[in-house]
């Protein structure tokens, strides 16, 4: 434990070209997972409030989803990073199968905090698909749902791949 703190610790202060911190697929990994745990223990705050102030103690549908999905997503991130060793990319590839689960990740987030804070919907794939007084057109839910699927399972496939053929 010591010497990887001290190895992240020697990262941080390794400067190249310009002086530009270059960070690793696993400092994303890890930095994803703090931002996705603050954000779940925050919404935990607002649905805590919201639930007080509910006749029926109740917070809406997408206050409770935001926060349970950040918790959940902090944790997916730190798992993502535990199979970063295995990937079978260069570090910048690997820096890609990560970062793009990890940008779906957050964009999921953001857009169940959005909801829960219009309250305008308690199901976002339901058609007409509402965003505020407004709606979104089919085919851009569709699209950003199927790029979600191809980015989180891509990603994360080819670190699962790069440990099964390291293990078995």
């Amino acid at each position: 434990m010591q010497g990887e703190v001290s190895g992240i610790v020697e990262r941080m202060f390794t400067h190249q070209g310009l002086g530009i911190r270059v960070m690793t697929a696993a400092d994303y990994c890890l930095l994803a997972a703090g931002v996705f745990f603050m954000t779940g223990l925050l919404t935990g705050v607002w649905k805590y409030r919201k639930m007080m102030t509910s006749v029926d103690t109740l917070a809406p549908v997408y206050v409770d989803i935001a926060h349970r999905a950040s918790l959940m997503y902090s944790f997916a991130a730190i798992l993502m990073r535990e199979f970063v060793p295995y990937s079978p990319l260069g570090e910048t590839a690997t820096s890609w199968a990560v970062g793009i689960p990890l940008l779906f990740f957050g964009s999921a987030i953001i857009t169940y905090i959005t909801h829960g804070f219009l309250q305008d919907t308690e199901n976002q794939l339901a058609r007409p698909h509402v965003l505020g007084s407004g709606h979104l057109p089919g085919f851009l839910v569709q699209g950003y749902m199927v790029a979600l699927i191809v980015g989180e399972i891509g990603g994360f496939a080819v670190l699962f791949w790069g440990f099964l053929k390291a293990v078995l």
